[in-house]
């Protein structure tokens, strides 16, 4: 994944591009410090995949979903929100003291990759910390990963 890009690359067993996606990543910019709003740079893996069959645009809170499918009726009673939609493919850090332990692990910071409104633009780095994707992209995107699947953000 390329923040400077803010693009999302899947790759082959040989490294060749696949398939490449646009994200909006952290408006705070780069960190892995816990409370930042940053998105966390190196080596991570995916250690859950949570949404598996679930319908387009299903909203997620606590990465449960909430039974509400997002529509801009849904957007207007909760301004400001920060939507999870569709998947979430939970990130875990694999450097210890960079992404994993103490006060910069990603896990425990609950960095996504995942869904959001179709209204948000892709290319600009305005999401919370976590990877932002369309719903069309995280969807297909899910449905070719798996737990433990690399994950490097640079």
């Amino acid at each position: 994944m390329s923040l400077e890009g803010q693009s999302l690359a899947l790759l082959d067993a040989s490294g060749g591009v696949i398939v490449r996606y646009p994200v909006s990543t952290a408006l705070n910019g780069v960190g892995e410090q816990d409370g930042s709003g940053c998105t966390p740079r190196g080596e991570h893996y995916i250690r859950a995949m949570i949404g598996s069959g679930l319908p387009a645009n299903t909203v997620f809170r606590a990465r449960r979903p909430t039974g509400e499918i997002y529509r801009p009726e849904l957007a207007a009673s909760y301004p400001g929100r920060d939507w999870i939609l569709s998947r979430i493919l939970w990130l875990c850090g694999l450097e210890p003291g960079k992404n994993r332990g103490d006060s910069v692990d990603t896990f425990r910071r609950f960095i996504y990759i995942h869904g959001t409104p179709d209204t948000e633009p892709m290319g600009l780095a305005l999401s919370h910390g976590c990877v932002r994707m369309r719903n069309t992209d995280v969807i297909e995107l899910f449905d070719c990963a798996r737990p433990g699947m690399p994950v490097t953000i640079r």
